[in-house]
């Protein structure tokens, strides 16, 4: 469990990862191990790394091939993280949309450094 004092910055959006059905992509067209990452920045620094959850909020896979779909947070920092898409064997995806929501310790406009 993580603990916060002070103030709590909360922070969520949402993205396009690939479109790959549009131009014949590897997610779409390719087979076996494949993966899309896409660097997402905050609007606004946290005081220190948040904790971020990915979710899929919109898909188009080809039904006839199981779907294997595996979405993470990698990499996360104050300023932004990594959103990491995998998919492996014969699934053909078209396209995904994830949501993410970051939440962590923000920085108070009366907090100062002394060095």
């Amino acid at each position: 469990m993580r603990k916060f004092s002070g103030v709590i910055g909360i922070e969520q959006g949402t993205t396009i990862l690939f479109s790959d059905f549009v131009h014949d992509g590897a997610m779409w067209t390719g087979s076996g191990p494949r993966e899309v990452r896409q660097i997402q920045a905050f609007q606004e620094d946290f005081a220190d790394a948040p904790v971020v959850t990915v979710g899929v909020s919109m898909w188009d896979i080809d039904h006839k091939t199981n779907s294997r779909v595996d979405i993470t947070a990698e990499n996360v920092t104050a300023q932004g993280f990594e959103i990491v898409f995998r998919t492996w064997s014969d699934t053909r995806i078209a396209r995904i949309r994830a949501d993410w929501l970051a939440i962590g310790s923000a920085r108070d406009e009366e907090d100062w450094d002394v060095t």
